[in-house]
């Protein structure tokens, strides 16, 4: 029934709706709260997502906004030890670490020490866990005779679908070793185009064959599309041994194979869901692994709408694992252990809403509808300061809400290369060496840091970042012939010292004294930009300490990256970021047969050290101890000595987080560490009530405002009528 007003009530309808957003505040819910009412409490994450993953089937999938998914659904092998530092490896889908075993070309067993030379083969033994189960999935589905109920939908059947929700029954099973080696297959199909294809085919024996025979039977059946059952194919290389162990064996030592054991590529794969998925009609409805996957991970995507936000809940099926016990000496006292043993995942529910623009994000966040945040350039100012000491700290605004700053050192490295092929810069006799270093001292990385990074870095000492085996803090792990230990922190040399340098090169002041004229380098980039201006005018400073004149070369990346094929360049800027946690993945960037010219290598700088190269050789077969230690440390002093690089920067990474978001620690190898998060509802659902009420004054100023404009004229028609009427 209608409620109608009187005209006398009609001043009161703003209070009456204040009455009403006084009322909703009170039931818990703030009025700007974008979520249900109903999940205040809730344990449930809310984070955001920029645009919808391209892949979530694992084994095409390769990029972060992918892995950030996935990597909670399936369950490789191994994964990385959450809280300890250096990164390691621990088991996961595995009941235990595998170890490698050796074989000659004759197929005899030969002893761990056994030289890298001699060892033809390297078999590891996979042991899964036993009590691994798929999410329930249409796909294990069966009527009561056992047939697989959704395997052959009829046109008729495909009418009424649109989701993977209007299957109406789902089942599961267990994992087995058969899956993981269906997995394997799948890497090399020609319809997946996995991007570690080539990479495995190097190494897994048999498989390259195996993509050859699997492309002339896709050529072969291209006029009858269907499923491809990848069972029917052989892989030499890998062997079922029962329904939990698997065997893989590679051509020659690979020990960074065990880094790849982590990665989703490894993970199962149920041929019951790529026989499901392959169904005519299924592709065309969104309906695939690239959108609905099948793992037995901790979570499952229950929703996915990439318009609107993707959902994730806890795996019903999931098994028993357990918060870590153990982990660096400071996580105890900072709460990182207040977990300990509990079963994971801690979370019932993560929710993923879409977020295309930083500035709606850093809202939300700071009203509390987020738990944590990123730091972009527009916020950086508001939520950042920096102490005396040059240390980033939170500013009063941010510290007042109970915003906690967590800090990483990225496992990556942006450095200035020299082509060692280069007349003027390149070479590895003496004087070479002292105008590199030179010019390493004169470019002032923490400067650059400071001005263009935000404080978000540190100036590297040599190839390792933070929290790789091989790097070295304090003291010991500095670059001597860049800086000096001062007060328990490194301090950079003075300029004085890099112009001796300079001299003792034949450059006095900047001069060549052989031609009496400037020394002029050339510096290749692909920045052009308006906005890269003030970086490169930075670099032209830095060398016109040294009397250098630098001339910039810029050109698209195309034509640079033919450029560094062609050894052109002379100095340029480059970066790498690590695939594993391993020494070898950032020493085998200056490795001589892996150089870019001849090779076309990662080694861009084109350096060939013999002596360097004969360590690496060594060291990148060993396993982490001393004797790797050793080798690593002999294997800096060259390359600091040397310097075919400017070291550079190893970037640093900013999180913000709520105080009601527990367990966080970064780990930038590990992409799976949602389920070890904790949500406090409760405090949540406070906090947001205290930041998020309602002002009401401003409301009540324009209700006055406007009885203020309509009086005057009300009682002029009062007047009026009541002049009519006489």
């Amino acid at each position: 029934m209608a409620l109608l007003l009187s005209k006398a009530s009609i001043p009161h309808r703003k209070a009456v709706f204040i009455l009403v957003l006084v009322g909703m505040a009170g039931c818990g819910s703030p009025p700007n709260n974008p979520y249900p009412a109903s999940e205040a409490n809730d344990n449930t994450l809310y984070t955001s997502f920029e645009e919808r993953p391209k892949h979530l089937d694992p084994a095409r999938a390769y990029s972060a906004n992918e892995y950030e998914f996935i990597a909670q659904i399936y369950e490789p092998p191994l994964q990385y030890a959450y809280l300890k530092r250096p990164y390691q490896l621990e088991p996961l889908a595995a009941g235990e670490l595998p170890e490698a075993s050796y074989l000659d070309a004759k197929g005899k067993p030969l002893p761990e020490t056994a030289p890298a030379q001699k060892i033809a083969f390297s078999v590891y033994e996979i042991r899964l866990r036993p009590d691994l189960r798929y999410q329930p999935h249409p796909a294990f589905a069966r009527d009561t005779a056992g047939h697989y109920r959704y395997h052959g939908l009829s046109p008729n059947e495909l009418g009424s679908i649109r989701s993977l929700a209007d299957f109406k029954e789902t089942a599961d099973r267990p994992v087995s070793a058969a899956d993981y080696l269906y997995q394997i297959k799948r890497l090399i199909h020609p319809q997946t185009h996995s991007p570690i294809a080539e990479l495995m085919g190097d190494y897994i024996v048999g498989l390259r064959e195996l993509g050859n025979q699997l492309t002339r039977e896709f050529d072969r059946r291209k006029d009858n599309p269907g499923w491809f059952d990848l069972r029917d194919f052989p892989l030499e290389g890998v062997e079922v041994v029962d329904e939990h162990r698997l065997r893989i064996r590679l051509h020659g030592k690979y020990p960074q194979f065990r880094f790849w054991l982590a990665m989703p590529f490894f993970a199962p794969m149920p041929w019951e869901a790529d026989a499901f998925y392959s169904q005519p009609g299924l592709v065309e409805r969104n309906i695939s692994l690239d959108w609905y996957p099948v793992g037995s991970g901790p979570y499952q995507l229950v929703e996915n709408n990439p318009n609107r936000r993707m959902v994730l809940e806890r795996n019903p099926n999931f098994h028993d694992e357990r918060y870590p016990l153990a982990g660096e000496p400071d996580d105890a006292a900072s709460g990182l252990l207040a977990d300990a043993g509990q079963r994971l995942p801690l979370i019932e529910r993560i929710i993923f809403v879409l977020e295309k623009e930083t500035i709606p994000y850093w809202s939300k966040f700071l009203q509390g509808y987020y738990d944590a945040s990123g730091l972009a350039s527009d916020n950086f100012d508001q939520a950042i300061q920096f102490s005396g000491l040059g240390n980033a700290e939170l500013t009063p605004e941010m510290k007042a809400r109970g915003i906690e700053l967590q800090t990483a050192v990225s496992a990556s490295i942006h450095y200035l290369g020299f082509n060692m092929l280069d007349q003027v810069v390149g070479g590895l006799n003496e004087d070479k060496s002292k105008l590199r270093r030179a010019i390493s001292i004169a470019i002032d990385e923490e400067e650059f840091i400071a001005i263009f990074m935000n404080g978000r870095g540190i100036a590297a000492q040599g190839l390792l970042p933070p929290g790789l085996f091989g790097f070295q803090p304090g003291s010991e792990g500095i670059n001597p012939y860049v800086y000096d230990w001062v007060d328990g922190e490194p301090r950079r040399k003075a300029i004085d010292e890099a112009k001796k340098l300079m001299a003792d090169a034949g450059y006095p002041d900047g001069i060549d004294h052989a031609t009496g004229k400037p020394l002029v380098l050339f510096l290749d980039t692909t920045s052009s930009g308006v906005d890269d201006k003030p970086t490169l005018n930075w670099y032209r400073k830095q060398l016109a300490k040294l009397g250098i004149q630098l001339v910039l070369r810029t050109t698209d990346y195309n034509q640079f990256q033919q450029k560094m094929a062609n050894g052109n360049a002379q100095l340029f800027r480059w970066g790498w970021n690590a695939d594993y946690p391993d020494p070898e993945n950032f020493f085998f960037l200056l490795f001589g047969d892996n150089a870019k010219v001849g090779s076309g290598g990662e080694n861009a700088a084109n350096y060939r050290n013999p002596e360097f190269d004969r360590l690496f050789r060594i060291m990148r077969n060993q396993a982490d101890g001393p004797e790797r230690m050793a080798l690593i440390r002999q294997m800096q002093d060259i390359l600091r000595h040397d310097a075919p690089w400017v070291f550079g920067v190893h970037p640093k990474s900013f999180s913000l987080r709520h105080e009601w978001y527990r367990n966080f620690k970064p780990n930038l190898m590990a992409n799976n560490g949602l389920k070890y998060l904790r949500i406090d509802g409760t405090l949540r659902a406070t906090r947001r009530l205290q930041w998020n009420q309602p002002v009401y004054w401003p409301l009540g100023l324009a209700f006055a405002g406007l009885v203020a404009l309509v009086t005057p004229a009300w009682l002029l028609y009062r007047r009026r009528q009541r002049s009519a009427a006489l």
